[in-house]
């Protein structure tokens, strides 16, 4: 995926709300031999990027007076209720130095599965993306993820599914982190009651307030008619 950026000179907050104000997006690129370098994108080019998926996880091709470099996304700040992005970092590829990155998964199978199918469970998935290492031409753009074989009472770990050749996963916390839970659905039947069953067992403090409240109003006299008019 390839997109155009320009050299800024200026930095600083001020200038870098000028510069939003005339649609251009501050960035940076840093990492590899070279120095950091400030950057600017056009905002409205760079919105439509970010919503593609490739933008996000793969290798872009950024070019920058009129030569293209090899860069990958590290961060991106969006304005708290605007829809603009305030800031974005690129970090430069190296072909022989190796790489941290998030990678999308992308499940497939699962309607096919015994647990969906016919053991009325439902799959959970717990994970959207897997943090992997690796040189930069095996990064993948996803990583297929098979559901067929799922059962319930079962679940799908790192280590149950096979990861392109090169990538190996970066471990945060959890050696082995579920991907996905196989639920049962449980549906609740209301019972109906039993034919000569039992009635209901009466609330003996409510039973005596009611027979309070009737003997009271029993013994209160009878209204007496509206007098005749003469």
């Amino acid at each position: 995926m390839k997109f155009v950026a320009f050299e800024r000179t200026l930095q600083g907050t001020g200038a870098s709300r000028r510069l939003r104000i005339t649609g251009r997006t501050p960035g940076i690129v840093y990492g590899g031999t070279g120095d950091a370098l400030l950057i600017e994108i056009d905002h409205n080019a760079l919105w439509h990027a970010i919503k593609k998926e490739a933008f996000h996880a793969s290798i872009l091709e950024m070019e920058l007076g009129g030569k293209d470099h090899k860069v990958l996304l590290r961060d991106l700040q969006m304005h708290p209720f605007k829809q603009q992005i305030l800031h974005i970092d690129f970090q430069r590829v190296e072909a022989k130095t190796k790489m941290t990155v998030k990678v999308p998964l992308h499940y497939s199978g699962e309607e096919e599965s015994p647990a969906i199918k016919a053991e009325n469970c439902l799959a959970n998935h717990v994970l959207t993306e897997l943090t992997v290492s690796c040189f930069p031409a095996d990064i993948p753009e996803f990583i297929a993820v098979d559901l067929s074989g799922l059962k319930k009472g079962s679940s799908l770990h790192v280590k149950d599914i096979t990861l392109p050749k090169g990538v190996k996963f970066v471990a945060k916390g959890q050696v082995n982190p579920v991907l996905v839970s196989v639920t049962a659905i449980v549906e609740e039947v209301e019972a109906a009651p039993a034919e000569g069953a039992a009635a209901p067992a009466v609330n003996p403090k409510a039973a005596a307030g009611k027979a309070a409240a009737a003997a009271k109003d029993a013994a209160k006299p009878a209204a007496k008619p509206p007098a005749k008019k003469k």
